[in-house]
């Protein structure tokens, strides 16, 4: 008999809205993540930090542990120091790097995880991936998605405004990501799951086309709706191929190339997808992801973030070496250094004009 339908990993609770923070214990407790109110609250020392005194009240069976950063010592340090908290689940409360060492130090204890993001640098709040930085620079590590999601929009409007932005570029890099997982269809077979992939390329969309700005809450919605939807077709896929292509092995480059100078992750993978759809000749569609980057304030050339044309054109040229196996735009065109530098001249042509 026919397989009829199939279960898709999801968390079991998503809240975003203006106020949701107020309900987290309530949201604990009717989802039964917690019964008996025993947690482990990770918060980092900025944002997490701040909110810990609004919810410690409603909280009282929490224990706090204030992560050093978002790598993968302070993670493992995270899960060793909860191993005899008897606790039910794991709540991260704070911006990105803060939720991936809670996922990856939930995962290593066994313990579901809730993410209460306090601002929406990237997909990662709902992702099966935590990206943590290790001595070999940052490295992406499986783990299961959060059992619930909560956004207040309130909070998300009194983060640094750069770090909101950053989540822009991440769900527009999902257009690029999936013009890339079908290009590798067409050249050598690989498989593409149609759910992950409408998932992925709908939030891409949706923030692309959506006309408001930064502190708009129906804006806002949609963003953090998009970043949840990336996660969820990550998960749906079993790998980050929905919401990753030439875009992140870009920004990857960076972060190898530059460790101590890389930016916001979204700023790089917004400029890396833009760029990666004019190398594609999608050149309308790439200079309409760079007209919006830049409409919400994020950067669409490599100076805008510190990088010289040289370095960003080296980043293109070792890309592919971030991502052995993964097929995309650039391993697809295998350009030279100087036809990269020629395109990369295109590019800020078509974007300027």
């Amino acid at each position: 008999m026919p397989l009829l339908t199939r279960l898709i990993p999801s968390p079991v609770s998503v809240d975003i809205r203006a106020g949701a923070l107020d309900n987290l214990a309530g949201l604990l407790a009717d989802q039964r993540i917690s019964p008996s109110g025993r947690l482990a609250v990770a918060i980092s020392s900025g944002s997490g930090a701040a909110l810990r005194a609004r919810l410690e009240a409603d909280l009282p069976g929490a224990d706090w542990y204030e992560v050093a950063g978002g790598t993968l010592d302070a993670a493992v340090a995270l899960g060793d120091a909860m191993k005899a908290g008897h606790y039910d689940a794991v709540v991260g409360l704070g911006g990105g790097k803060i939720i991936d060492a809670a996922k990856y130090a939930s995962a290593r204890v066994g313990l579901p995880m809730v993410a209460v993001a306090t601002n929406l640098a990237h997909d990662g709040l709902c992702s099966p991936i935590s990206t943590l930085d290790n001595d070999a620079g940052r490295g992406s590590y499986g783990v299961p998605t959060p059992i619930a999601i909560v956004v207040d929009l309130d909070v998300i409007r009194d983060a640094p405004a750069r770090f909101v932005r950053s989540g822009i570029g991440d769900a527009l890099s999902n257009i690029s990501a999936i013009a890339d997982w079908e290009l590798a269809h067409r050249e050598t077979g690989e498989q593409i799951d149609g759910l992950a992939a409408a998932m992925a390329r709908q939030a891409g969309q949706a923030v692309l086309r959506h006309p408001a700005g930064c502190g708009d809450d129906g804006f806002l919605t949609v963003l953090s709706e998009g970043l949840v939807l990336s996660g969820i077709a990550m998960s749906i896929a079993g790998h980050s191929r929905p919401s990753s292509g030439a875009c992140h092995e870009i920004s990857h480059a960076l972060d190898l190339l530059h460790p101590h100078r890389s930016a916001p992750h979204g700023e790089q993978v917004g400029l890396g997808a833009a760029f990666a759809m004019h190398l594609r000749g999608a050149v309308e569609e790439g200079a309409l992801i760079a007209e919006v980057l830049r409409r919400h304030g994020l950067p669409v050339l490599p100076d805008e973030i510190g990088f010289s044309t040289e370095e960003f054109v080296r980043a293109v040229e070792f890309a592919p070496q971030t991502r052995p196996g993964r097929y995309t735009i650039l391993e697809h065109l295998d350009l030279t250094t100087d036809e990269i530098r020629d395109r990369y001249a295109d590019y800020v042509k078509t974007i300027s004009s």
